[in-house]
């Protein structure tokens, strides 16, 4: 997530986090965690040598064991001063909202720092069943947004909301499809369970506290559309001002595209300044810039 674009003068400052692929997906073990623990004593080593321009890291972490993910998360955070840790969409093939995987997102709630879900998927994962392989790069361009919106579905249909109402979640991509569908899952699923015949969920919205579709705007989502504008205004519309972030997904996403985007809602100044630094400073509890 690039946190402090440079603008007015002020210089382009990043937190830094590791690119896909997801640890899990090629290391396991001890090996997985060495591997996280390498990342987060480098990223640390880098924001300790270049401060100005690298303010803080997000903790990497192999949920492949997860109580020796809690213990390197606890490490970055309290000793190395990493502000959040970043969890992908699915670990290895398996879903983000199970149990065993809770304990994370307690851990980032207790610390008050955000949660990073990037997606992960790639081409082995067929667009049809006839198929062994995605095809033009479908697995990436529509599948990772898909990814981000069936993780963030199944993380608020799990009551993680409701078990822990403070956590911040920053979402890749301004929330993949979420802000695009907000009448099929708000109206949409409000019958869910109605066109499903062989699992009851008849219980899943009564056990929430709210409104489902109230849980889906407490994410936040960032500005790595790709210098796109349109999802960009979806994005502000549904999550609020407060609740995006500016991002790039640097170094693959184009930075100045995105300023370009942004600047091309004209949006209020008070509300650019939310998006470029403000809502990441608050949310990483960075000290303030000038």
């Amino acid at each position: 997530m690039d946190a402090v674009p440079a603008r007015n003068g002020e210089p382009y400052r990043q937190v830094i986090s590791l690119p896909n692929p997801p640890i899990e997906d090629f290391a396991s073990g001890a090996d997985a965690q060495l591997l996280a623990r390498v990342a987060n004593d480098s990223m640390a080593e880098l924001c300790a040598t270049h401060p100005d321009r690298f303010p803080a890291f997000v903790a990497a972490v192999s949920l492949d064991d997860v109580d020796a993910a809690l213990a390197e998360a606890r490490r970055a955070i309290e000793t190395l001063g990493a502000r959040g840790i970043q969890v992908f969409t699915n670990v290895a093939g398996a879903p983000l909202d199970r149990p065993d995987y809770r304990p994370v997102f307690a851990l980032a709630d207790e610390h008050d720092l955000p949660v990073w879900l990037h997606p992960a998927r790639t081409a082995a994962m067929p667009d049809y069943a006839a198929e062994d392989r995605s095809r033009f790069e479908m697995w990436w361009c529509f599948g990772w947004p898909y990814e981000t919106s069936v993780a963030m579905a199944r993380l608020v249909f799990s009551g993680l909301f409701d078990h822990h109402p403070g956590l911040k979640v920053i979402t890749h991509h301004c929330g993949g499809m979420i802000p695009y569908y907000d009448g099929r899952i708000g109206p949409g699923m409000q019958v869910l369970g109605s066109r499903t015949s062989d699992e009851d969920y008849s219980g899943i919205l009564p056990s929430l506290s709210r409104p489902h579709l109230n849980y889906f705007r407490m994410f936040y989502g960032d500005t790595a559309m790709f210098g796109g504008r349109s999802g960009l205004l979806a994005g502000l519309d549904f999550f609020g001002a407060d609740h995006v972030v500016f991002a790039t997904d640097a170094p693959l996403g184009p930075i100045a595209e995105t300023l370009e985007s942004l600047d091309r809602l004209d949006l209020p100044p008070d509300v650019m300044a939310k998006i470029l630094s403000g809502n990441a400073r608050r949310l990483l509890r960075l000290h303030p810039g000038p």
